[in-house]
């Protein structure tokens, strides 16, 4: 198993990233530049990452490539195939970005039209227009789940997998996000271990946090850090390992380095308490 994550310190270099990285216990990481990083320096961070050996499991679009403005929308969509065309270049698991929203209020937000045939069809083709102008070799498109837009449910994520039909439209699991409900919140290990039976084969990344409910009116579930919550990852890893050795899973949305380092070594540590040998 590989475990990485944020890093939340400043580096300069291949070489300063590398010694973070290391020191924070990470076999698997963030891709640390962007599209706008020029050639030189991208073939400098993936020969640090290769001698390393460090696998680059995901580079991040974060954009609305279904937000209703039309600038908004082309500059999210010309984002996401510059950043997709990197993540084939520097040989990353995947390029992950959410589906995209049509609310006017946040550029992730919930509202009423995004479970629209509208929006369903344009995220369809969206997605197909992103893969079909890189035309990537080495990595995979994923959406990340998001507990209030497609895709919502692992059943969701395999529909839109089927409807937009390319080879390299892939999973990036985010389980927690799609921990929404009380009873997906009660039946938790039963609720992931369903997620990995539908979509396993097309897992290329994972994100590991945890959740904790609230008993109070209506329903509040908050994220919080691996162990901080009420998640089994004794349970949980066995699922992750079975995929392969070099699944990455990443803990992240923690404030600073130590925080990394702290969720990072709980969750090796329920790996190693699974007989689970971890990379790193």
């Amino acid at each position: 198993m590989r475990i990485g994550g944020g890093i939340e310190k400043a580096y300069q270099n291949p070489e300063e990233w590398v010694k973070l990285a290391k020191d924070l216990r990470y076999s698997a990481v963030l891709c640390p530049i962007d599209c706008a990083s020029d050639s030189a320096t991208r073939k400098a961070y993936l020969k640090a990452a290769k001698e390393a050996d460090l696998l680059i499991g995901e580079v991040g679009v974060w954009r609305n490539c279904l937000s209703k403005d039309d600038k908004t929308r082309k500059d999210a969509m010309d984002y996401a195939k510059a950043q997709l065309a990197l993540a084939d270049e520097m040989r990353a698991n995947c390029c992950v970005n959410i589906i995209g929203s049509f609310s006017d209020k946040a550029w992730d937000g919930f509202c009423a039209e995004n479970y629209s045939d509208d929006f369903y069809a344009l995220a369809v083709d969206s997605v197909r227009e992103i893969i079909d102008a890189v035309k990537p070799k080495h990595t995979f498109y994923t959406i990340e789940p998001m507990p209030w837009m497609l895709p919502d449910s692992p059943g969701q994520y395999l529909k839109l997998i089927q409807d937009v039909n390319r080879p390299k439209f892939a999973v990036h699991l985010d389980f927690v996000n799609m921990i929404n409900c009380p009873e997906r919140y009660c039946k938790s290990t039963e609720f992931i271990k369903y997620c990995f039976d539908l979509l396993g084969p097309h897992i290329k990344s994972i994100h590991a946090k945890d959740s904790i409910m609230d008993q109070a009116y209506t329903s509040v579930i908050h994220e919080t850090m691996p162990g901080k919550g009420t998640l089994n990852y004794k349970k949980i890893l066995p699922m992750v390992e079975k995929l392969g050795p070099d699944t990455p899973l990443f803990v992240e949305h923690l404030p600073d380095y130590e925080t990394y380092r702290e969720a990072a070594a709980y969750v090796r540590s329920q790996a190693e308490a699974a007989n689970i040998f971890v990379k790193g």
